[in-house]
């Protein structure tokens, strides 16, 4: 890596349980396009004073991760269409001190979905509320999805998610099945309270013929194991914050990196 100098670009992420996820995938591209620039993640205890020191420090580049995906909006400059959309941020870009809110979760969800074939006619379950569930939700209906159950066991917020895309609300997901099942929670998370824990049932791993887990540490967690053995079709976390990744690194630098190099960095970012 480039040695440490005055001149540096910094980029940095914000979460309540960093990863090196973002860490290994934006330094290993700025190592291979020869970028003065350097990436660092942080647990903040002052959100607002975290992007206080964004503007105040010059920090190009901040990534938003749970659960500040929300919160942050009251401390930007500017809410670019694809964060205003959904009220959900996971990228901010500092202009000269100006910080203009963005969010790449959208994208990565809508080219999952593509990618992947997923058959709008499918049932859906999401689990979750946040953020996330926000981003997952909107790409899910602009899909063209409409049989989907939001469980969320905050009734003001799952309501309100499930009213706003014209979804359904359940509380918990006791006796529920679907094609899809979608994991937007923290169950999983390495680190977490709940990282041994399955976020759905094995009957319901069982029923479905998607099992997709948009936590990204591990990228196997419980929930894609089970579904791997069950012999589903997964998508993984891991998918997610590469292809979510990629588009903050392109709003970043400005530079879009060849579809080889960007297979580097996920195969780089794994093996930790």
């Amino acid at each position: 890596m480039t040695m440490l100098n005055k001149d540096m670009t910094l980029c940095i992420s914000l979460s309540a349980r960093p990863s090196n996820n973002g860490t290994r995938f934006h330094n290993f591209l700025y190592e291979a396009l020869g970028l003065n620039w350097i990436y660092k993640a942080f647990a903040p205890t002052d959100l607002a004073q975290a992007i206080a020191g964004v503007r105040g420090l010059g920090i190009r580049g901040c990534a938003i991760s749970m659960p500040y995906k929300e919160d942050v909006i009251a401390l930007v400059d500017r809410m670019d269409p694809s964060a205003t959309a959904i009220d959900s941020v996971n990228t901010i870009v500092n202009d000269g001190g100006v910080l203009t809110a963005y969010n790449t979760d959208y994208s990565a969800i809508a080219q999952l979905i593509q990618r992947n074939g997923l058959d709008t006619a499918s049932s859906v379950l999401l689990r979750g509320s946040g953020g996330m569930a926000k981003a997952t939700a909107a790409a899910f209906r602009d899909a063209g999805f409409s049989d989907v159950t939001l469980i969320a066991r905050n009734e003001q917020n799952g309501r309100a998610l499930a009213d706003l895309y014209g979804f359904r609300w359940l509380p918990d997901a006791e006796g529920e099945t679907a094609d899809v099942i979608v994991n937007i929670t923290p169950i999983g998370m390495a680190g977490g309270v709940d990282e041994h824990a399955l976020s759905f049932t094995e009957e319901q791993v069982a029923a479905a013929s998607v099992v997709f887990d948009v936590v990204a540490l591990p990228a196997e967690t419980p929930l894609i194991r089970a579904g791997r053995a069950a012999g589903k079709t997964v998508i993984t976390g891991a998918e997610v914050a590469t292809l979510q990744a990629l588009e903050q690194f392109v709003l970043y630098t400005g530079i879009r990196p060849s579809a080889e190099q960007v297979r580097a960095a996920e195969e780089f970012m794994r093996a930790q």
